[in-house]
C-alpha cells in the first residue's frame, strides 16, 4: 500500500504508535482509584472504551490506517505490564504490525520480563529513563540490555527530554518524573557498550536536539525517531523551524537512520495525519531526493522490524 506524498505514491510505515489497550486503561483506572474502571476512564476522558480483545482493537487501528493509506506502523505497550495486548495486535496482523513494550529496569524479573516480551514477538523494549527515574547507562539496567543482545533484531527505545504524559495530565495522576536521566548522551554510552543493538530517540531527543545528534554521530547503531509535533523547540533559543530540524539531522546522522512517527495514540482521533502533512512539507523545502524521503517515511522502519528477522 502507498500513500500520494510531495514524491509520488510512497510506502508510509509510522515508528510511534501509542495502543491504548482495554487493559491500559484499566492499569490507570488502577492508579487513580476509588472504584474507577477503564469504562468510566474513558468516560471522563472522552474517549471510546475500547474492546476488551485486544485484536478487535487492532482492527480498528488497520480500519484506520486503511483510510490514510499507511503500509504498517509500530504499536507501543504504553505502561509496563501490557505486553500480551500488543503481542495479540501483533500476532492479528502481522504484516501491519510490530510492536514494543514499556519496561521499568528496576522492577523485580525486569531481564526476564525483556528477554519474554522479544522472544513472543515484540521487536523492542521501550525505556522511558525519567520516568523510571534511571539512566539507560546505569550499571543496573544492564541486564535488561544484555537479554535484548541476547535476541537477535531487537531495538531499545529509549526516550530522552521533555516527558510530559497527557493521558495522566488529564486524569489528575501524579507524573513524579526525573529529567535528570533524560540526557540522550546516556544513550551514547549505551550503544557503544552493545554496538550490535539499535537504540531509537524519538522525538528527535525532545529537547536534547544536540545532545540527540552527538549520540547519533558518535553511534551508528543510533536512529532518530521524528515522532510528535516536535513542540520541544519551543525550549531553544531562538525555536528552530521543523525544516532546520530536519536539515540538521539529515546532515549528522543521514536519511538512513530517521524514522517517521506520528505518536498517535487514542480514538476518536486515531491516526495524526497532519504530522505527515507536517514533516513531508519540512522534507520537500530542504531538497529531500525521492529515495530519501522513501527511506524515512517508511523503508528504514520496514528494514528495522519485517527484514532482519
Amino acid at each position: 500500500m502507498k500513500r500520494g506524498t510531495p514524491w509520488g505514491p510512497v510506502e508510509i510505515a509510522d515508528a510511534h504508535v501509542h495502543f491504548f489497550s482495554h487493559r491500559f486503561y484499566s492499569m490507570l483506572a488502577a492508579q487513580k482509584g476509588d472504584g474507577a474502571t477503564a469504562e468510566s476512564v474513558c468516560e471522563e476522558l472522552g474517549w471510546p472504551v475500547p474492546p476488551e480483545d485486544p485484536a478487535e482493537l487492532a482492527a480498528w487501528w488497520v480500519k484506520d490506517l486503511d483510510r490514510h493509506q499507511i503500509s504498517r506502523a509500530c504499536l507501543l505497550a504504553s505502561l509496563p505490564g501490557d505486553e500480551e495486548s500488543v503481542i495479540a495486535a501483533v500476532r492479528a496482523y502481522p504484516e501491519r504490525f510490530a510492536g514494543y513494550f514499556f519496561l521499568n529496569p528496576l522492577a523485580d524479573g525486569a531481564a526476564e520480563r525483556a528477554e519474554a516480551g522479544l522472544k513472543a514477538g515484540l521487536k523492542g523494549i521501550c525505556l522511558m529513563q525519567a520516568m523510571h527515574g534511571i539512566s539507560v547507562a546505569d550499571e543496573r539496567v544492564r541486564p535488561v540490555l544484555d537479554a535484548a543482545a541476547s535476541v537477535p533484531g531487537a531495538v531499545v527505545f529509549v526516550h530522552c527530554g521533555v516527558l510530559s504524559v497527557g493521558v495522566r495530565k488529564r486524569l489528575g495522576l501524579a507524573s513524579p518524573f526525573d529529567m535528570r536521566c533524560s540526557d540522550p548522551l546516556n544513550v551514547h554510552s549505551a550503544a557503544m557498550r552493545y554496538p550490535d543493538l539499535r537504540f531509537v530517540i524519538p522525538h528527535f531527543g525532545a529537547g536534547h536536539f544536540r545532545e540527540a545528534l552527538m549520540a547519533a554521530d558518535l553511534c551508528p547503531n543510533v536512529l532518530l525517531d521524528t515522532s510528535s509535533s516536535n513542540s520541544w523547540t519551543k525550549y531553544l533559543s531562538p525555536p528552530p523551524s521543523l525544516e532546520q530540524v530536519f536539515e540538521q539531522a539529515l546532515a549528522v546522522a543521514g536519511a538512513g537512520r530517521l524514522l517517521f512517527g506520528t505518536d498517535s495514540s487514542f480514538f476518536p482521533r486515531g491516526w495524526h495525519g497532519a504530522i505527515l502533512e507536517q514533516q513531508s512539507a519540512a522534507l520537500q523545502a530542504v531538497g529531500t531526493g525521492v529515495g530519501e524521503a522513501e527511506a524515512i517515511l517508511g523503508g528504514n522502519l520496514i528494514r528495522l522490524l519485517w527484514q532482519n528477522d
